[in-house]
C-alpha cells in the first residue's frame, strides 16, 4: 500500500522535484553524499558524476535551491534500485522524503517493474510505506563490495 502525500501543498509552499539534471547542484549533493552521508562517504567526483550520468536523478529543491536527492539504477523494464535518498537536515521533518519516494515511484519510466531494491541502516520506516519489505529469498541475492578507493 503507497502513501499519498498531496502534491500542491509543497508545490504551494515554493518546492518541487524534478528530474532535469541540468538543475542539479552536483557541488551540494557531492558535499552530503562523500562527507555526510553513511553510505557514500569518500565517494569520488569522478565517480559520482559517472553514477548520476547513469541513472534516472530526482532533484529536490525550495525556491530554486536543492535541498535534496536520490537516484534509481534501472533498465526502464524489470529492475530499479533506489539509491542516495536525502533531504538536507534544515529540511527534514516536512514529508519531504514520502513526497520524493512518492515521486520516484509514480515516474512514469518506472511502471510496471519486476523488482525494486534498496539498501537503508535507518529508514525501513519510510520504505515500508510505500511496500518494501526485507527481501523474501536474501539467501538467493549474493554481491561485490568494493570500498572507495582513492585513485589518481
Amino acid at each position: 500500500m503507497r502513501t499519498l502525500v498531496n502534491e500542491d501543498v509543497f508545490l504551494k509552499k515554493g518546492f518541487k522535484i524534478s528530474t532535469d539534471k541540468a538543475l542539479l547542484d552536483f557541488n551540494m549533493v557531492y558535499t552530503y553524499l562523500s562527507g555526510e552521508s553513511y553510505w557514500a562517504k569518500g565517494i569520488p567526483e569522478e565517480k559520482l558524476h559517472r553514477a548520476i550520468e547513469n541513472s534516472l536523478c530526482f532533484g529536490v529543491y525550495s525556491h530554486e535551491q536543492q535541498i535534496g536527492f536520490a537516484r534509481v539504477i534501472t533498465d526502464n523494464a524489470t529492475f530499479a534500485y533506489l539509491a542516495d535518498v536525502f533531504i538536507l537536515n534544515k529540511f527534514q521533518g516536512l514529508g519531504l522524503s514520502k513526497w520524493l519516494v512518492q515521486t520516484i515511484l509514480s515516474h512514469p519510466d518506472l511502471q510496471r517493474l519486476r523488482r525494486w531494491t534498496l539498501a537503508t541502516v535507518d529508514a525501513h520506516g519510510l520504505y515500508s510505506q510505500f511496500g518494501f519489505e526485507p527481501l523474501s529469498n536474501p539467501e538467493r541475492w549474493m554481491g561485490i563490495y568494493t570500498p572507495y578507493i582513492k585513485e589518481g
